[in-house]
C-alpha cells in the first residue's frame, strides 16, 4: 500500500474534514518542547507526527520552546532539541520561535484577566492551596483573596512583577470555579514568582507565566489550526479553551489528544532520565542505552529507522505499551539494508596456515606475503563494489569458533573443532591441524592448514566445512575496543507503580573488549555509518571516545534478538 492511500489515522481525518468544511484554509502544526531535558524516543513520535501533518497536508509546522520555567531549564537543552529534529530530518517553518518571545503579551493578557475580574492574586502558601482546592471528590474553597478588588489585584500583580515579593509569597489565579469536577479548573495558577535568570530573557522577569496558562494563547499568536498534545493534557482541555474564550487572542486554535509512546523496558520520565545522568549511572544524555534521540543515535541508529517505527505504532486515543521488540525491529530492518559488511573478531585467536607459501599463490598474487581476498561491501547490491581483505600466513578468528571436542556433533556446533573442516568468510576452507596451549592449559595458537582451490568453489569429495566463520589477518587490522550495549533495564516496566526504577538496571546493559580486531576497512569508519560486523551484529564508530589510534565500536543491535533467552 503506498503513502497516500495508506488509511487515515483520527487526526488526519479531522483534518480533511476541517480542510473540506473551510474551517481552515491552511495546516499549521508546531512541536513545542519545554528544554528542561533530551528529547527521548516519545518526542521523536511527536516529531514526527506534529510535521508529518504538516507535510501531509500542504501546511507549515513550527518548532516552539515552552520555556516558562527558567529553574529547570537551559540553552544547553535548546540546541540539543535543534539538532535532534534536524537529526530526524524536519524543518519547522520561519525562525525558532519561544514562549518567553512572547513574555509581554502574556502580562498584558494577565492585566487583561484581572481587570476583567477573572484573576486575582493570592497569597495562600503551598499547604493551605492544597488544603482549599479539594479533592476529585470533594469540591475546593474559595480562597480568601479571591474577593480583591480589581484595583487591589492590579496593584499586587505589579508588586510581584517588581520583585517586591519573595519566591512562593503570591501567585496569580484564574477566577474559575472551586467547586468544578475537574480540578484543573479550580482557579489554577497563571504567574508565579521565580527570582532566576531565563536563558533567553536574563534578569527582565521574575514572574513566568504556568505552561497551561502560556501554551494556548502561543498556539492563537502562531495561528495554530490543530494543536496536538498527549492524552495527559485532555483533562486541561477545558483550561486551554476557557483561556482562549476569555482572552482577545488572534485566533481560536483546538486541542487534540493522541496516545503517548510507552514503551517496556524503557524509562521516558525526563526528571528520571537527568536522574541517571547525574548520579552517573549513564555516560551522559547521549548514552546509547538512554532512550533519547542522542543515545539512539550514537548507538547507530538511524533517523529513517527510527521515523519508520513511529510509522508501524500508528496513532491512537488509546494509552498502550509497545514493545520494545517493534523498534529493535524497526532498527535491524534498515541496517539490514543499509549497512556495509564488515569482519570483526572480538576475542581473537591466532591461528597460523602451515602450508600458506605453498597454497596462497594459487590464483592470487602474493605481495610481501600478503594476498588479497575480495568481498562485496555489501551483498545485496553490487553497485557499492567489493572490498580487499588482506589474506596472510597468520591470522585471528574468534574464540569462541573453536572447540577441541571433535564429538560435537554438526548440529550444535557448526564451527571448527579439532582435525576438521570449516570456512573462512569468502576466503579458503581449513582443518585445524594442531593444537598449542600455554603452561595453564589456554589455547593460545591453532596450526591450521588450507584446502587448496577452495576460494569461491566447493571443496573436493570427502571435505565437509562444518560451516563458515569470519577472521582477520593478524599482522593486518585495526586494533580496536567494542562496546556491546544491551536493554538499561531487566525489568518489563522498571518504574511501574511504587518500584524504584534504579532497582531494575540491568547489570549487563554494556560491556567493553579491549584489543578486538577489525579489517583494515574500518580503519576509514566515521561516526554514525553503521556497519554489519559479519556474525556478530550492527556497530558504528562512537566519535565521543574514538582515539586515532584506537577506534570504538558501538554495538547498535545483535542480528537476532536474544533477550527472550535472557529473562
Amino acid at each position: 500500500m503506498s503513502e497516500t492511500s495508506k488509511p487515515l489515522n483520527f487526526l488526519e481525518q479531522i483534518i480533511s474534514q476541517d480542510l473540506e468544511a473551510g474551517k481552515h484554509q491552511t495546516v499549521t502544526t508546531r512541536f513545542p518542547p519545554e528544554p528542561n531535558g533530551y528529547l527521548h524516543i516519545g518526542h521523536a513520535k511527536s516529531i514526527c507526527l506534529n510535521f508529518g501533518l504538516a507535510e501531509r497536508f500542504g501546511g507549515r509546522c513550527n518548532l516552539r520552546f515552552d520555556d516558562t520555567n527558567p529553574a529547570k531549564e537551559d540553552q544547553e537543552y535548546v540546541e540539543s532539541i535543534v539538532r535532534d529534529v534536524e537529526w530526524l530530518g524536519f524543518k519547522w517553518d520561519g525562525d525558532i520561535r519561544y514562549a518567553s518571545s512572547y513574555f509581554e503579551q502574556f502580562y498584558q493578557w494577565a492585566l487583561h484577566l484581572i481587570q476583567e475580574g477573572k484573576a486575582y492574586v493570592c497569597h495562600l502558601d503551598a499547604e493551605q492551596t492544597k488544603e482549599y482546592r479539594g479533592w476529585a471528590t470533594k469540591p475546593g474553597k474559595d480562597s480568601p483573596y479571591r474577593d480583591r478588588s480589581v484595583e487591589e489585584n492590579l496593584v499586587e500583580f505589579e508588586k510581584m512583577r517588581a520583585g517586591e515579593y519573595e519566591e512562593g509569597a503570591c501567585v496569580l489565579r484564574a477566577k474559575i470555579d472551586m467547586a468544578s469536577p475537574n480540578m484543573n479548573m479550580r482557579d489554577p495558577m497563571l504567574y508565579r514568582i521565580r527570582k532566576q535568570s531565563h536563558h533567553q530573557t536574563g534578569d527582565k522577569w521574575c514572574i513566568y507565566p504556568t505552561y497551561d496558562f502560556a501554551h494556548g494563547q502561543e498556539d492563537a499568536i502562531e495561528g495554530i489550526s490543530h494543536s496536538i498534545c498527549t492524552l495527559e493534557f485532555a483533562d486541561h482541555r477545558p483550561l486551554y479553551e476557557w483561556f482562549i474564550e476569555n482572552l482577545p487572542v488572534p485566533s481560536q486554535p483546538k486541542q487534540y489528544e493522541f496516545a503517548r509512546l510507552e514503551l517496556n523496558y524503557t524509562v521516558t520520565s525526563k526528571r528520571k532520565l537527568k536522574q541517571l545522568v547525574d548520579e552517573g549511572f549513564v555516560d551522559g544524555w547521549d548514552d546509547p542505552r538512554m532512550p533519547t534521540i542522542s543515545g539512539l543515535r550514537r548507538r547507530g541508529v538511524s533517523p529513517a529507522a527510527v521515523r519508520h517505527f513511529c510509522d508501524l505504532i500508528g496513532v491512537t486515543k488509546s494509552a498502550s505499551t509497545i514493545d520494545v521488540a517493534t523498534l529493535e525491529h524497526a532498527i535491524r530492518d534498515d541496517l539490514n539494508n543499509v549497512a556495509p559488511r564488515a569482519m570483526c573478531v572480538l576475542d581473537p585467536l591466532l591461528i597460523t596456515v602451515t602450508n600458506f607459501d605453498e597454497v596462497a599463490n594459487d590464483g592470487h598474487e602474493l605481495v610481501d606475503g600478503v594476498a588479497q581476498m575480495l568481498q562485496p561491501v555489501h551483498p545485496n547490491d553490487e553497485s557499492r563494489g567489493e572490498r580487499r581483505l588482506p589474506f596472510t600466513q597468520t591470522l585471528y578468528i574468534d574464540r569462541a569458533d573453536f572447540n577441541e571436542d571433535s564429538s560435537l556433533s554438526r548440529k550444535k556446533f557448526k564451527r571448527l573443532v579439532a582435525g576438521e573442516y570449516v570456512r573462512l568468510r569468502g576466503s579458503y576452507v581449513i582443518k585445524a591441524e594442531d593444537i598449542i596451549k600455554d603452561e595453564t592449559g589456554e589455547i593460545t595458537e591453532l596450526k591450521v592448514s588450507l584446502v587448496p582451490g577452495t576460494v569461491g568453489n566447493n571443496p573436493p569429495e570427502g571435505i565437509r566445512p562444518r560451516g563458515v566463520i569470519h577472521w582477520v589477518s593478524a599482522s593486518h587490522n585495526v586494533d580496536c575496543e567494542v562496546r556491546l550495549y544491551d536493554r538499561l533495564f531487566n525489568d518489563e516496566a522498571p518504574d511501574a507503580g511504587d518500584k524504584n526504577f534504579l532497582d531494575f538496571i540491568n547489570p549487563d546493559s554494556l560491556s567493553i573488549i579491549s584489543g578486538a580486531k577489525a579489517e583494515l576497512s574500518l580503519a576509514d569508519a566515521e561516526p554514525e555509518q553503521a556497519y554489519q560486523f559479519e556474525r556478530e551484529g550492527y556497530f558504528c564508530l562512537d566519535a565521543k571516545h574514538s582515539e586515532a589510534d584506537k577506534p570504538v565500536f558501538n554495538r547498535t543491535i545483535g542480528l537476532k534478538d536474544n533477550w527472550a533467552n535472557k529473562v
